[in-house]
């Protein structure tokens, strides 16, 4: 400082007093604490931030000259040597940083001076996420890019809120108050008690980054946020910290696959990984795409120059050893999971562990309480300690457990309790799915509907909707259950899972998993040794391979079995169903001399066995058959004349299989007339059609008629709505008809470049 420079504390004081003001008057002026004023004047303070300075300058009333006096002694007391120690000085491992850039986008955002009263508020952004998500490096990422915003310092405090005994926040307040340069005797004087609030009051006077890494809950944390003042916080922490108040929150999941290609690729170097990109994409599925195991894993590759990616790929494949591979040094993946797992409650890690024998992807509460025994509230609560703990992911009403957690919690499930116990958690899960899996394919079974009254689930399956809704999300989880039950004998199970699914199957078509679904159960029907099962469920399997799959060829062999076993248990209806696949199959395959006879009998049994859903599905088949010879106006006769048969068969025929019905026929009445050049009457049915697979949910009709609707206008001249119609083919998802979407996307490609 120059000699013609006074300190701040003793030139505040003398204007001060060259006004007449006591400490009070210039504080009710200024807005600045009584405190505040007094620690500056006796310099047990640094110089305040410009702002404060501002305020204490229009509270004295200052002139130009006397006000630059007070901002150039203000700008010379905030010496680097009164800056905290250490406090612009992070750790390493922030210099490979890859991705994020969405989350560093909201922190940029948030991290923007503020407009407005002159004493700022401060931010606080609680960054949360699983163990190894990579908190701690974004949050010194963040720090240093936004270093320049906050020139009173930049604070890494580590809270170690995963050690046994973390420190208290009386002690952390210490450490910060000592780092920004408060002196000993300072805080000798007041004594403990007043420390809060003097770390309030210097925070509240310093526009600094604090960064509050590794949180163990909000009791220790919330004592640490400022109440005032420009600071921006950043939090760590591997719970939520559900119960803190005014802070925006930033979830951490798994990077996306090309972020963790680029991650690795910085670890172990371009010309590695372009050598071997399958192999570094392979590593990073099998890291889960985890942060943490990213950099174990390019870290292992890295010092050791003579192992190929593929060599690393190959032995993180073996599941049972993966854990146990991803260790460089003293860094282990599992040594994460482990400072989580052990602060959870018994009956939290209970579930955690059981978790792992969920075979699908995520599950619901009601499947996690057939795991532990728990009733479905306090499982909810239980899955919600998880969530909060870090080590459950959440989207909805849905829970997952990620790859590698997953592989964690069975080992630890492994290790904590026997075969046998775990085996009695798995039977119950299973045997739950599969009964729930048959209440709720009922509702789309003739004769069933509703669950009966003496049915006591833990799912709401009071709607086909909500039945379908379960039976969707769940899908992985029965599927897996129904597999399992095939395997261990249960064939007879395996048998009504299947019959309770036909007619749902028809709502749901391009799952992918149906030929698997009456497949199982045709082995299972030929363990059992029923004729009339095996008949059965070998339609069923013909109808999968023939539309799911769409290989007509092959579905004559199982529609040929099932007539065979049906005229062996001397059943007409599944007689009928096996004539109308194999005519159907023919049909497709442009063999048009067995498909009339094969119609013939299917309709001639349905009727002689009085089963209206077959003859509806048998006439809508003829008259596919009409529109497929070219005979349009024949072709048109024959679907009014099922929908006629549906009308008069009103409540007999069930809603969604009488809509399924009407869909196909008005689409192909839709056809019919497009052939005959009557462009506005197939528009007319066609769009019916399709409005009516929506409304019905019933993605993959809606996808298939649309395409038929886009033809059609297309051809009728109207180019606009064609293409409107393509494009919403194309935005069905992935229960729509794949060659149909792609047929669309065809289509709008030459109507685009024509």
């Amino acid at each position: 400082m120059s000699a013609h420079e006074a300190a701040f504390g003793p030139l505040l004081r003398e204007l001060r007093l060259a006004q007449s003001l006591t400490i009070e008057a210039l504080a009710e002026a200024s807005g600045v604490s009584v405190r505040g004023i007094g620690d500056l004047e006796r310099g047990r303070r640094a110089a305040p931030q410009r702002r404060t300075v501002a305020a204490l300058a229009d509270g004295l009333g200052l002139g130009d000259t006397e006000r630059e006096r007070l901002l150039a002694a203000a700008r010379a007391g905030r010496t680097p040597g009164y800056s905290p120690v250490g406090v612009r000085s992070f750790p390493r491992g922030i210099d490979d940083f890859v991705g994020r850039a969405d989350e560093l986008d909201r922190l940029e955002k948030l991290a923007e001076p503020q407009t407005g009263p002159a004493h700022a508020q401060p931010v606080v952004v609680a960054v949360h996420g699983a163990p190894g998500a990579g908190k701690t490096t974004l949050a010194l990422r963040a720090a240093r890019r936004f270093a320049d915003r906050y020139p009173d310092g930049q604070l890494l405090v580590d809270l170690r809120g995963t050690d046994d005994t973390p420190p208290a926040p009386t002690e952390l307040m210490v450490r910060v108050l000592k780092a920004f340069g408060v002196p000993d005797r300072d805080l000798a004087k007041p004594g403990p008690q007043a420390h809060p609030a003097l770390y309030r009051q210097v925070l509240a006077d310093r526009r600094c980054l604090l960064v509050l890494d590794n949180a163990r809950d909000e009791a220790q944390v919330r004592p640490l946020l400022p109440g005032a003042g420009g600071a921006l916080v950043l939090i760590t922490s591997r719970r939520m910290l559900t119960g803190l108040d005014d802070v925006h929150r930033l979830p951490l999941g798994r990077l996306e696959p090309a972020e963790s290609a680029a991650f690795l690729t910085s670890l172990v170097g371009e010309e590695r990984a372009t050598a071997e990109p399958e192999a570094l994409q392979e590593v990073a599925r099998l890291c889960a795409h985890l942060p943490l195991a990213l950099r174990v894993a390019g870290n292992w590759l890295a010092t050791r120059t003579g192992w190929s990616v593929r060599r690393l790929a190959d032995r993180l494949a073996r599941e049972e050893r993966r854990l146990d591979a991803l260790t460089a040094g003293d860094v282990r993946v599992a040594a994460a999971f482990d400072l989580s797992y052990r602060q959870l409650t018994p009956t939290a890690a209970r579930l955690f562990r059981r978790l792992s024998l969920v075979p699908g992807p995520d599950v619901g509460a009601a499947c996690a309480a057939r795991l532990t025994g728990q009733d479905l509230y306090d499982t909810e609560d239980t899955l919600e300690e998880l969530v909060e703990a870090g080590l459950l992911g959440v989207t909805g009403d849905r829970y997952r457990l990620h790859d590698l957690l997953c592989l964690y919690g069975r080992a630890r499930l492994a290790e904590e309790e026997s075969a046998e116990e775990a085996e009695r958690a798995r039977r119950s899960m299973y045997g739950w799915l599969l009964e729930t899996a048959v209440v709720a394919g009922r509702w789309y079974e003739p004769g069933h509907g509703a669950p009966p009254a003496t049915w006591r689930g833990t799912v709401d399956l009071s709607s086909s909707d909500k039945a379908r809704a379960w039976l969707q999300t769940e899908a992985a989880n029965w599927l897996a259950a129904l597999h399992a039950a095939a395997a261990e004998g249960a064939h007879a199970t395996v048998v009504e899972v299947a019959e309770s699914l036909h007619w749902f199957s028809d709502q749901w078509i391009f799952w992918g998993h149906w030929p698997e679904v009456f497949g199982t159960a045709v082995r299972s029907a030929e363990a059992l040794g029923d004729p009339l099962l095996e008949a059965t469920q070998l339609n069923y399997y013909a109808w999968a391979v023939l539309l799911c799959e769409g290989r007509p060829r092959d579905s004559l062999e199982y529609s040929a079995r099932a007539l065979a076993a049906a005229r062996r248990a001397g059943d007409t209806v599944q007689q009928a169903w096996a004539h109308h696949y194999a005519g159907w199959a023919h049909r497709l395959l442009g063999e048009d001399a067995p498909v009339a006879d094969h119609i013939t009998r299917a309709v001639a049994l349905f009727e002689a066995a009085g089963d209206l859903h077959g003859v509806v599905q048998g006439l809508l088949g003829h008259a596919l058959h009409l529109e497929g010879a070219g005979r349009s106006e024949e072709a048109v006769e024959g679907y009014r004349q099922a929908l006629t048969r549906l009308d008069e068969a009103g409540g007999r025929v069930e809603e969604h299989i009488a809509t399924f019905a009407r869909i196909s026929a008005l689409a192909g009445m839709g056809r019919s007339y497009s052939r005959l050049g009557r462009w506005d009457e197939a528009v007319e049915h066609l769009r019916a059609s399709v409005e009516l697979s929506h409304t019905d949910g019933n993605i993959a009709l809606e996808s298939r008629y649309l395409t038929s609707l886009g033809d059609v206008l297309t051809s009728a001249g109207r180019l606009t709505e064609a293409r409107e119609v393509l494009t919403r083919c194309i935005a069905l998802g992935p229960d729509a008809d794949p060659h149909r979407v792609a047929d669309a996307r065809a289509r709008l490609a030459r109507l685009d470049t024509g």
